[in-house]
């Protein structure tokens, strides 16, 4: 179907006058036709490269995981769930993303948990069949699109805000479809001195894991919108504790 559309387009413009002949311009009497015709190409390549869903969104693209613990985790380890939101605009904006994430041990000072995006949307068995990181430009870790890095959780909670980040929703390396895991341990950063640091940071085992899909901008709305409302208040309780 594709491959049909593409072809009945491009024979659609070749047979426009002065097109094959090599004239760059169309001849005056077809330039409404040329024009007409250069619209439906373009929105036909609209449709297959941008869904409706980016289209209906003021052409920005959300996504949501939502995050489960492994089926094969053992039962003493963080039952962690919750959500990562994505949101970009399309054509250049970088992604955003909110991690909204229960279930880490409730005393503070723990330590970092990694969380990275995973090369496959695969959870047949648990978080171990979402493959290794998602690393389509074959560099090493933690130069890949989805080395989010480490999260501390604060009385077993984890909300924090990224922007600017190297992952896409669009195009040929989008992260729809794949997964993001939290692994038990800190990401070393590629600073561990052997080939698993490269690779994946030694962050230890899988915790949790879910696979991004899209969703409306509803949802990314209501949660951003109250985790900028707890920042906001959280700043003003600091400001007001403090001695004059």
């Amino acid at each position: 179907m594709f491959l049909s559309l593409c072809l009945v387009s491009v024979g659609l413009f070749l047979s426009l006058p002065g097109v094959v002949s090599g004239e760059l311009e169309p001849v005056p009497e077809t330039e409404g036709l040329f024009q007409e015709l250069r619209k439906k190409v373009n929105d036909l390549w609209q449709n297959l490269l941008y869904p409706q869903f980016i289209r209906d969104s003021d052409w920005t693209a959300y996504a949501t995981c939502e995050m489960k613990p492994s089926s094969k985790l053992d039962a003493d380890k963080p039952q962690v769930t919750g959500q990562i939101l994505f949101k970009q605009s399309y054509p250049i904006g970088k992604l955003e993303a909110f991690f909204d994430l229960d279930g880490f041990p409730s005393e503070n000072n723990q330590l970092g948990r990694a969380i990275h995006i995973h090369k496959f949307g695969d959870l047949s068995d648990g978080c171990n069949t979402t493959g290794g990181h998602y690393n389509p430009f074959n560099v090493n870790h933690p130069h890949h699109p989805g080395d989010f890095g480490n999260f501390y959780s604060k009385e077993g909670k984890i909300r924090k805000y990224k922007s600017n980040l190297s992952a896409t929703l669009f195009g040929p390396y989008t992260i729809m479809g794949r997964s993001v895991v939290i692994h038990e341990q800190e990401d070393d950063m590629g600073k561990g001195n052997n080939k698993a640091s490269l690779e994946n940071g030694n962050a230890g085992r899988r915790l949790a894991c879910c696979v991004i899909g899209i969703c409306d901008k509803n949802m990314w709305e209501n949660k951003f919108s109250k985790f900028v409302e707890r920042k906001k208040r959280g700043s003003q309780n600091e400001h007001r504790s403090r001695p004059n």
